[in-house]
């Protein structure tokens, strides 16, 4: 089982694993998150991408734009596979998908080309789609209405999330495939320890009643140190992830 990082390469070490693995037991379309709002996305996938080198040049790289998969071949220099921005439609997919490319990595795709991108893995079949930290699921561009329901069943809700690191105030969601997803809690000593798992991803109050389920088996002396320093402990993991 993994343990919960403590450093952001650790994290990012673990993403590559944890990708690795689910590529090899079968699946193509995964998604690595790092929810940590003060991260950039180009330093994140330059450190990721030594998980893909066996793909050589017949990896390629998408940016959501052109002015960030510009910034990146300027400062990567010189590398092996191709760096290429998503186009939003500008380009047809088939000359963005070709049949030699063998894997394909999306940083940070948004809600504004999660059109295209679906249109992409439909061309792509069965060869490996990663995306790395996507905002595609933002209401306001996707929508709640039938349009909304339709994308989330045919594509965004058949993702993969093979590796997911979330901290918030003294807790983290985690999951490092082929670990089931997982909260750990913060105690007294700064230490975070397992506190519950289950196979699917926990969310909104089913998250808050693992945290208070787990809070009543605290002393009191305990619970009221994690009250005072809710926000402190959450500062302190986001600096040892950041640095």
């Amino acid at each position: 089982m993994a343990e919960i990082p403590k450093t952001l390469e650790q994290a990012i070490a673990q993403a590559q694993g944890a990708t690795q693995a689910a590529i090899a037991d079968g699946y193509s379309l995964l998604q690595i998150e790092i929810v940590i709002p003060e991260l950039k996305p180009m330093p994140v996938a330059e450190q990721f991408l030594p998980a893909l080198d066996s793909y050589g040049n017949q990896l390629k790289v998408f940016f959501p734009d052109a002015g960030a998969a510009a910034l990146a071949r300027r400062d990567w220099g010189s590398v092996p596979f191709k760096i290429l921005d998503i186009g939003s439609g500008r380009v047809p997919v088939e000359e963005q998908v070709l049949p030699e490319d063998e894997a394909f990595l999306f940083v940070a795709p948004s809600a504004v080309e999660v059109g295209q991108v679906e249109k992409m893995y439909q061309v792509v079949g069965e060869r490996p789609f990663i995306l790395l930290n996507p905002r595609l699921e933002d209401v306001a561009i996707v929508g709640i209405g039938y349009a909304g329901r339709q994308l989330r069943s045919r594509f965004l809700n058949t993702i993969e999330s093979c590796y997911y690191l979330r901290p918030m105030d003294d807790a983290a969601v985690f999951r490092c495939y082929p670990s089931p997803w997982q909260v750990w809690r913060e105690n007294k000593n700064g230490e975070y320890q397992l506190i519950a798992e289950q196979p699917k991803k926990p969310v909104g109050d089913e998250i808050d009643l693992i945290l208070s389920s787990n809070s009543s088996q605290q002393t009191g002396d305990s619970t009221q140190a994690k009250k005072s320093g809710i926000f402190a402990s959450m500062q302190r993991f986001l600096r040892t992830l950041s640095r």
